[in-house]
């Protein structure tokens, strides 16, 4: 295995440099630039050969990472991308989407910066598209068992290519006119280009997947004739329900849930027309909350030549370092800045959003906000510290609360939980024989990795249900989480 003194030979932590500020605005084209490949040898070298890898506890995948690590130190990327793709069918959505809690869970990382595992990964899968080791693989024989995946997400696409090879006939559909889901219109190109999606839909393609986009599963076919119509239905539906706000103010015009605004985005870079396009093009835009969706809004933002951007979080902002209470190898909530944040902009915390002030027209033309303070066991405005901020465009980037259930619920009994996700059990099947949940539909709204994740487990499991045992691999079940998520 590794290099046993590599990370005492490399001790520092290089990562691919993002284009420049003013370059990469001009365009949509991804952050980052072309990795390096004595850097990429270095930091793969600085992997520990752990007795004990615990990259493996960070990761739901359980992705073979020293292995991967070893072989790319040595030179030999069609190992390593074998061994990649061993647990993970989409190494070039994680390696470019994934918040990395492998990189938390690093052994090296207890007392030095962690080895870079998410850009070793990306640059594996890189060199294998670019070498044309990625092959499709199609089953052997045919079971003459046919399954239908609804939604085509990471969780939908990971669950139809695990079912397609072993022999299923498997149909994914997708509502959209597009297959790909939150990775086809949630993601900015910026993040992830969507030529990588679309190369790994011509694999599945060629290996037998079949894909329905623009069908609406509960109006165009119902829940029920799709039951009746296939031996298996997975439901991965995702969590798309957003959170909303509900505070004086919020019928004005010009304040929308982030999707409203990015998926039009995205169309326009997929060539399509949108005509009404939310558009940020000299607008004051407030992005209320912190995480990932409200970081594509801003760099969507900047991109579309807004006046001015605010992201509004409403807690602390997290510590810069590990804390204490935090020990390793337990994932840390930290304060990131992403290529985002580079690019300009103001951004708060401890900001509690009090009303939404409009203009004659009822469009809005600034936001109230307040301090947060901590006390009686929760977060309140603090009286006093009221202030205006000026706001043309304000973007609701506060999550999900939960899957679109209702149809699924009429049409064939498959009820919710207490967070509004579609109940399952722990091998992923429902009350509805036949119909199995899995990803964010049945989870909560989570992590990439988490969806893949779900997606090869739930493929094992109907395939068990099928017929009556199954050879493929399952990870770690959702309900076994691991503390570093």
């Amino acid at each position: 295995m590794a290099d046993p003194r590599g990370f005492m030979s490399f001790p520092e932590r290089e990562l691919p440099a993002r284009r420049p500020v003013e370059v990469r605005i001009g365009d949509w084209r991804e952050v980052y630039g072309p990795a390096d490949p004595g850097a990429l040898t270095r930091q793969a070298s600085r992997c520990m050969d752990c007795g004990v890898p615990f990259c493996h506890h960070g990761c739901p995948l359980g992705n073979l990472i020293p292995e991967w690590n070893e072989l790319m130190r040595r030179g030999d990327g069609k190992g390593a991308i074998e061994r990649l793709h061993e647990t993970n069918n989409f190494p070039e959505f994680t390696g470019r989407l994934c918040p990395a809690p492998c990189e938390s869970s690093c052994v090296l990382g207890i007392n030095q910066p962690p080895v870079t595992i998410k850009n070793i990964e990306v640059s594996i899968i890189n060199q294998a598209w670019e070498n044309g080791w990625v092959k499709p693989l199609p089953p052997e024989r045919l079971t003459g068992k046919t399954v239908a995946v609804v939604g085509s997400g990471p969780a939908g696409l990971a669950a139809a290519q695990q079912l397609t090879r072993v022999g299923h006939t498997v149909a994914v559909f997708e509502r959209d006119d597009r297959i790909g889901g939150l990775l086809r219109y949630g993601i900015p190109d910026f993040k992830m280009e969507k030529h990588h999606l679309d190369m790994r839909l011509a694999q599945m393609q060629e290996e037998g997947t079949r894909f329905r986009p623009g069908v609406s599963i509960g109006v165009d076919i119902t829940w029920r004739e799709l039951t009746e119509r296939y031996d298996a239905v997975i439901a991965t539906t995702g969590a798309t329900i957003p959170r909303d706000l509900a505070i004086p103010g919020r019928d004005l015009g010009g304040i929308y849930p982030a999707m409203d605004y990015l998926t039009p985005a995205n169309r326009v870079q997929a060539g399509d027309e949108v005509i009404g396009q939310i558009h940020a093009e000299g607008k004051h835009v407030v992005i209320l909350g912190g995480g990932d969706t409200g970081a594509d809004c801003l760099g969507t933002a900047h991109r579309q030549h807004a006046a001015s951007t605010t992201m509004l979080a409403i807690g602390k902002q997290p510590p810069t370092e590990r804390p204490v209470e935090v020990p390793w190898p337990v994932d840390p909530i930290l304060f990131e800045v992403q290529s985002a944040h580079e690019e300009g902009g103001a951004r708060e915390f401890l900001a509690s959003t009090i009303r939404f002030i409009g203009n004659e027209h009822g469009q809005v033309r600034a936001i109230e906000v307040c301090e947060t303070e901590y006390r009686d066991g929760g977060r309140f405005p603090k009286p006093g510290t009221e202030r205006e901020i000026p706001a043309d465009l304000v973007l609701l980037a506060l999550g999900y609360q939960g899957a679109e259930h209702g149809l699924l619920s009429e049409q064939v009994g498959i009820g919710v939980d207490a967070a509004r996700n579609l109940e399952r059990n722990r091998d992923y099947s429902t009350a509805v024989p036949g119909v199995f949940v899995a990803g964010d539909a049945g989870r909560g709204a989570s992590l990439i990795v988490w969806a893949i994740a779900e997606g090869r487990a739930v493929a094992a499991e109907v395939d068990r249900y099928l017929q009556g045992s199954t050879l493929l691999p399952a990870p770690v079940s959702a309900f076994d989480r691991p503390l570093s998520v």
